[in-house]
């Protein structure tokens, strides 16, 4: 059976909807009606997902199951704080999960980035104390701008914000991997 991929930009709809819902979603009606939109959108985008490669992607399903919960607690209890909380979680989450694999001796990093590049381990296990580092930065820089700054900018910065810093990031990576990048 052939295995049926997603195109780049099936993957960055399917991504960015559930992401741009929650932001029109809160700047038409407010951050608890948004995070409504944003537990349906991204359910409809894992379902899609599913229905064109018959595969539940592990990092999507994550992604969802922690927007259903946190978002339903928000949504149950009326209080954003939690859908706030879940932004922080998920980047300490990442960050331990990196770090638990070197000392277990597992590259994580490696598992997800080793098709397209070939690195000694060595060079592996610096990406994957940067990407760990990256991860605690941002989920502080979540908290800071949850408690420093309106719904709104959060909003922003959940839906913006974080793709850009991570893009930056990666792109930051660029010299410790170009002369390893196959064509």
């Amino acid at each position: 059976m052939n295995e049926v991929k997603l195109t780049q930009t099936q993957k960055l709809v399917l991504d960015l909807g559930p992401l741009l819902a929650f932001f029109v979603a809160n700047w038409k009606l407010g951050l608890l009606w948004a995070t409504g939109f944003l537990m349906a959108a991204t359910f409809v985008s894992l379902a899609v997902s599913y229905y064109i490669t018959r595969k539940l992607n592990k990092l999507a399903l994550f992604g969802a199951l922690f927007i259903g919960l946190f978002g339903s607690i928000t949504l149950y209890l009326q209080d954003a704080w939690y859908l706030k909380l879940k932004v922080t979680l998920v980047e300490l989450f990442f960050a331990a999960l990196l770090i638990s694999g070197l000392y277990f001796k597992r590259l994580f990093v490696k598992d997800v980035m080793g098709e397209i590049l070939e690195l000694p381990d060595d060079v592996w296990r610096k990406l994957t104390i940067r990407w760990a580092l990256f991860f605690v930065a941002m989920a502080v820089l979540n908290v800071v701008i949850w408690q420093m700054f309106s719904d709104s900018v959060w909003v922003t910065f959940k839906a913006f914000g974080l793709m850009g810093c991570t893009v930056v990031f990666a792109l930051a990576n660029t010299p410790l991997l170009a002369k390893y990048i196959k064509d």
